[in-house]
């Protein structure tokens, strides 16, 4: 997988996005969610799926080795390393799929240019920052500047559904808490926790023209499936399901979470974009 680098202006400055580019085939954009990176929260999907598609996914700021000046972040910001990543990638119209975070972005994303998307896929986001969410991610800021450990053993409780949850060992879950500390980056992720509290894209969703997918996790208790539904009905063309699973479902089942947006894919591919094969600057 080739990584390059695309500088893209935020409210803060300069932003130096480091984006992942692999496959041939029509263009798929993926947005991943809080702390997390490309690989980090796709992997799976694009194992399954870069024969199919040409797949573009930027690591946002707050995450991986993206740098910028360190400033708060808004979803604006976000939107434009998205956007920002598909213009140097020489992509006219995409799919789009994002999770958590990154399904808000998407959301944003398809709010911001609708002619530019083809398909929609959005998996434990939220429109509205309520106080679940406030009080949430202000939890996560504070464990992150004490300890980045200890939000990364609260995770393996709360990111996780209990089919995951009950099958799993003490040494299982050590191993999930190494692979937090590995991935997160403290400061980072505290950003992105702190934007997590100022969501609000109510007026992007009714832009949204692409056809939609909203999947929640039935057990998802970072975004639980009350924001998909709010979601869902806010958007003219989505369709609505929830997966056997918690918020972290890209992870716990990989299998079932790519082969939902494999065959949402395949159901909106026909005539959308064209093929083509990345070629960043």
């Amino acid at each position: 997988m080739t990584y390059t680098t695309v500088h893209v202006p935020i409210s803060g400055g300069d932003s130096a996005v480091k984006c992942l580019v692999t496959g041939a085939g029509p263009a798929l954009v993926l947005v991943h969610g809080t702390g997390a990176t490309p690989e980090g929260n796709w992997g799976p999907v694009i194992h399954a799926l870069k024969d199919r598609y040409t797949i573009v996914a930027p690591t946002l700021s707050g995450s991986g080795a993206t740098t910028d000046t360190g400033a708060p972040l808004s979803v604006a910001d976000l939107v434009n390393q998205v956007l920002g990543t598909a213009d140097a990638a020489g992509l006219g119209t995409f799919h789009l799929a994002g999770h958590s975070l990154g399904a808000t972005v998407a959301a944003a994303v398809a709010g911001a240019q609708p002619q530019r998307v083809d398909s929609l896929f959005l998996h434990a986001g939220w429109a509205v920052s309520d106080a679940w969410q406030v009080f949430q991610f202000d939890l996560w800021q504070r464990l992150l500047r004490t300890d980045k450990d200890l939000l990364s053993r609260m995770l393996q409780l709360t990111a996780m559904g209990p089919k995951v949850l009950e099958g799993r060992t003490a040494a299982d879950f050590e191993r999930g808490v190494a692979g937090f500390n590995e991935l997160f980056d403290a400061e980072g992720m505290a950003r992105q926790s702190d934007l997590n509290t100022r969501v609000d894209i109510a007026e992007e969703l009714a832009r949204i023209t692409a056809p939609t997918l909203v999947v929640a996790g039935s057990h998802d208790l970072i975004a639980p499936p009350h924001h998909q539904r709010r979601l869902a009905a806010a958007i003219a063309a989505a369709e609505y399901v929830e997966l056997d699973g918690g918020h972290a479902l890209p992870f716990e089942q990989p299998e079932v979470f790519a082969g939902a947006l494999t065959e949402f894919l395949a159901r909106h591919s026909a005539g959308a974009g064209h093929d083509r094969r990345a070629a960043m600057y």
